[in-house]
């Protein structure tokens, strides 16, 4: 299998307005987040995907191999659309950039034994474990089925919890992996009204009847949306790095 992982990188940003660029011990951000993923053998290329000659520059002056995408995309899955029109995969992995922290161990569960074809998109959850984190509209939660295909995602607290506690909620995570034809089906097809309405891509697929595959990751991640985990994990990094 020909896997590429993707990290989307968009300049702008309504809380951190160049948020990959932001300094981590002295190398940006999208430069932790690189050298997490190049770990993993199971990639036949890594590669960000970028809209601003900035971040591009910045990739070029480490060593990281980027290429540029168009402005106009609205959702990391488009921008990792247009990669797959420029980048001859079967599959290609979605890793976000705002995920310094992201373990190289994880990617390697979503990728799938064999793949032989067709639509095929998959995605990690962490368990939530926090009842603060189940309430908390940022975590997208997900509901699935008994082969663990994607019934609901919902920013709301899903299950309800009328009858029974006996259940686990989990959140959808930014490591996701779409084949070609997958990708192509996304492209091509409308924004969902469930999709709209809690803004994950996802919901495209399954609102028309496509497989969206759940696996269960143990490793977990910080997601840097505001300066206040940057500042989090800045202190988690520095002390990694100090203990080497």
């Amino acid at each position: 299998m020909n896997i590429i992982g993707v990290i989307p990188a968009r300049y702008q940003s309504s809380r951190m307005p160049g948020k990959p660029l932001a300094d981590i011990l002295g190398k940006p951000m999208i430069w932790w987040v690189y050298q997490q993923v190049i770990k993993n053998t199971g990639f036949s290329d890594v590669v960000v995907a970028t809209d601003d000659e900035r971040i591009l520059e910045e990739c070029k002056k480490y060593g990281m191999k980027a290429i540029m995408t168009s402005a106009d995309h609205d959702t990391p899955t488009s921008r990792l659309y247009e990669v797959s029109t420029k980048l001859d995969a079967d599959l290609y992995m979605l890793i976000m950039g705002d995920e310094p922290l992201v373990d190289e161990r994880c990617f390697s569960l979503v990728m799938p034994d064999s793949f032989e074809g067709g639509c095929y998109v998959g995605a990690l959850t962490n368990i939530l474990t926090n009842p603060t984190d189940v309430i908390d509209f940022s975590n997208q939660k997900v509901v699935t089925n008994s082969k663990r295909e994607t019934l609901l995602i919902s920013r709301s607290p899903i299950p309800y919890p009328k009858g029974t506690l006996d259940f686990q909620y989990e959140k959808v995570t930014g490591v996701q992996i779409f084949s070609k034809d997958a990708l192509d089906f996304f492209n091509k097809t409308k924004k969902s009204i469930l999709e709209k309405a809690e803004e994950n891509d996802l919901m495209r697929f399954v609102e028309n009847g496509i497989a969206v595959k759940m696996t269960v990751s143990d490793y977990k991640t910080i997601s840097v949306d505001t300066p206040k985990d940057l500042d989090k994990v800045r202190a988690i990094l520095s002390e990694r790095n100090g203990s080497n």
